[in-house]
C-alpha cells in the first residue's frame, strides 16, 4: 500500500462498494496546493492529519492550526482501537503499524506552545490594514506611518512604537501632509482606537520580538522526518481576524523568503489553511487579488497550501482554480446556497462515468471522501469515492502533561519563550522629543539672559556688547536676522534630516505589504 514518491490516502470503491485501488498523492506534485472540504464531523481534521504524516514520514516539513484542539495527537504514538482496526481492514492497509510523529507546539498566547510573534515593520500596512478593518483613508494613512517608519529609522516592532508614530503623525499633520500626501487627524485618532481594541484583544501578544524565523517551521529530524508545526489555535479563533492575518501573514513571509526551486521532487513545505473561509471573509479586492498572487508563485518556492474549509464556495474561483489535488467530504443540501455548494463541488471534478459526483456528495459516510489528485504530466485523476485510511498517531488530543513534556524537549526551546524589548521608534520619538524639549529650554535660558544683559551691563569682547563708533556714538548690536525655533520646529527638522540621510536606504516590501529581509 505504501509506494516511495507517494502518499497512501485511502483506498477507493467500487458502485458495488468492493476494493477498487489505492488512492496516492504524488510527492512531486505536492506542492500544486489542495482543498479539503466538508460538512461538520465528516472527517476533514483526520484527512488532515493522515496527509500531516504521509509528508513527515517523507521528509517534509509541515505547519497546521489545531482549531479545535484534537489534532495534537499527532504527537503520540495511535492506540489500536476496533473502528482503526476495522477501517484498516476494510482499505486493505496491512500491515498497519502505529507511530508518533515530531511535534512543535506553537501559541500565539504562550500557554500551549512556544510564543509566535512577528514585528509590525515585518507584517507592512496592507495585512495590519486587514486586521483592523480599515477604511480606504485609514489604510492610506497607515501607508504613510510605514514610508515615515522605513525611510526615518523607526522600527515598528510592537503596539506602542505604532501609537508613538501616530501621535507624532498627528501632532505634525500638516508639515508632513506636504511631503507625504493628506494626513487627515480624524483618521489618525480612528486608527489609535483600533489600535486600543486590538490591544483588549490580545494582539499585543503577537507583536515583539524575538519574530519567529521561518525557518524554525522548516526542520527536520535526524530520522530524516519533517517537523509538524502545530499552531493552537482554539484561544485564538476567538478573534477571527487575528487568526486569518496571522497564517496570512506566515504565508506571505514563506513566499518572500524562500528562494525559487522550479518543480522539486518534494515540497519543502506544505502549509494547511484550516477554516480557511475566514481568510475571505469580507476581505477587500485587493487583498483576493494578492491571495491569488501567492498561492499561483509560492508552489515554485516548493510550498505547498492546502485550504481547509466546510464549503468548496468559501474560496474564490481565482483561488480554487489553482489547487490540484481534491479531497471532498460529504455536504448537506438542505438550502439554495448548500445546493449551489455541491454543484460547484461536483463540476471541480473530473468525471467518474461509474457514479453521479453531486448525488455521491450528499451520501458519504464519515471518513468517506471524493478523491482526485494530480498524475502524469499535471492532469487530474478521475474522481473516485474513497475510504480514507486510519492514522498511524492518536486520534484525539494529547492531556497537558503530554503536550508540556513535547515542550520541554522541543528544538526551539528557549528561543521565543522570553521577550526582548530593543530600542524603536517609542524610545526613539521619546529622545527627540526630550532633545527638542531641552533645546527648546536651553534657548529660552539664553535669550533672558541676553534681555537681562542688555538691560544691565556687558561683557567686553563675547561680541554682545555696544560697539563705539567712529564718531564715539554708540550702534545698536546689528540683528543676524535668525529666529529661534519652536520646539516643534526643532523636532521636525530633527526627523527631516534623518529622513533625508537614510532615503536611498529605504526597506523594501513585498507583494503583501511585509518587509522583505
Amino acid at each position: 500500500m505504501l509506494q516511495e514518491g507517494k502518499l497512501y490516502i485511502g483506498t477507493s470503491r467500487k458502485p458495488d462498494d468492493a476494493i477498487n485501488k489505492p488512492e496516492y498523492l504524488e510527492l512531486k506534485f505536492g506542492n500544486r496546493h489542495g482543498l479539503i472540504t466538508g460538512a461538520t464531523g465528516t472527517g476533514k481534521t483526520v484527512t488532515l492529519q493522515i496527509l500531516a504524516e504521509g509528508f513527515s514520514n517523507a521528509g517534509v516539513p509541515v505547519f497546521c492550526a489545531d482549531v479545535k484542539g484534537d489534532l495534537s495527537g499527532i504527537g503520540a504514538i495511535g492506540e489500536a482501537k476496533d473502528f482503526l482496526l476495522k477501517r484498516a481492514e476494510q482499505v486493505g492497509l496491512s500491515p498497519y503499524e502505529f507511530q508518533e510523529f515530531p511535534v512543535i507546539f506553537w501559541d500565539l498566547y504562550g500557554e500551549k506552545g512556544h510564543r509566535v510573534r512577528t514585528t509590525l515593520s515585518e507584517m507592512g500596512p496592507l495585512l495590519l490594514s486587514r486586521l483592523m478593518n480599515a477604511s480606504d483613508a485609514q489604510e492610506g494613512v497607515l501607508n504613510i506611518a510605514f514610508k515615515i517608519a522605513d525611510e526615518g529609522g523607526l522600527p515598528l516592532l510592537d503596539l506602542k512604537d505604532l501609537q508613538s508614530l501616530l501621535n507624532y503623525m498627528g501632532e505634525n499633520a500638516s508639515e508632513l501632509s506636504n511631503q507625504f500626501g493628506f494626513i487627515s487627524k480624524s483618521s489618525v485618532g480612528s486608527i489609535q482606537r483600533e489600535l486600543l481594541i486590538l490591544e483588549q484583544q490580545g494582539a499585543e501578544h503577537f507583536f515583539g520580538e524575538p519574530a519567529l524565523k521561518i525557518t524554525d517551521v522548516m526542520r527536520t529530524t535526524n530520522d530524516g522526518r519533517g517537523a509538524i508545526s502545530v499552531l493552537a489555535a482554539d484561544k485564538l479563533m476567538m478573534n477571527p481576524r487575528l487568526y486569518a492575518t496571522f497564517l496570512l501573514w506566515l504565508l506571505s513571509e514563506l513566499f518572500e523568503e524562500l528562494p525559487e526551486v522550479g518543480d522539486p521532487d518534494k515540497p519543502k513545505l506544505v502549509f494547511f489553511f484550516d477554516e480557511a473561509h475566514l481568510l475571505f471573509n469580507d476581505a477587500p479586492k485587493v487583498l483576493v487579488e494578492r491571495v491569488e498572487q501567492v498561492v499561483r508563485l509560492i508552489r515554485s518556492k516548493g510550498v505547498g497550501v492546502y485550504f481547509v474549509t466546510q464549503n468548496p464556495l468559501d474560496v474564490p474561483e481565482t483561488v480554487l482554480a489553482q489547487l490540484g489535488n481534491r479531497v471532498q467530504h460529504a455536504l448537506r443540501a438542505y438550502s439554495p446556497r448548500e445546493q449551489k455548494a455541491v454543484k460547484t463541488a461536483a463540476d471541480t471534478f473530473r468525471p467518474n462515468p461509474d457514479f453521479n459526483c453531486a448525488e455521491v456528495i450528499t451520501n458519504l459516510g464519515t471518513g468517506e471522501a471524493l478523491v482526485s489528485t494530480l498524475e502524469g504530466k499535471g492532469s487530474p485523476s478521475m474522481v473516485e469515492r474513497t475510504l480514507i485510511r486510519p492514522p498511524a498517531s492518536r486520534l484525539g488530543p494529547l492531556t497537558e502533561a503530554e503536550r508540556q513534556n513535547v515542550i520541554n524537549v522541543s528544538p526551539v526551546r528557549g528561543l521565543y519563550d522570553e521577550d526582548f524589548d530593543r530600542e524603536s521608534a517609542y524610545e526613539l520619538l521619546a529622545k527627540r522629543a526630550e532633545k527638542a524639549a531641552d533645546a527648546a529650554e536651553q534657548a529660552e535660558a539664553q535669550t533672558t539672559e541676553e534681555q537681562i544683559g542688555r538691560s544691565r551691563w556687558t561683557l567686553p569682547g563675547f561680541g554682545d556688547d555696544e560697539k563705539e563708533t567712529d564718531s564715539g556714538r554708540q550702534a545698536r548690536p546689528r540683528s543676524s536676522g535668525y529666529q529661534r525655533e519652536t520646539i516643534m520646529e526643532a523636532a521636525m527638522k530633527s526627523v527631516a534630516r534623518t529622513v533625508a540621510t537614510q532615503v536611498g536606504r529605504a526597506l523594501v516590501r513585498g507583494i503583501l505589504g511585509s518587509l522583505k529581509r
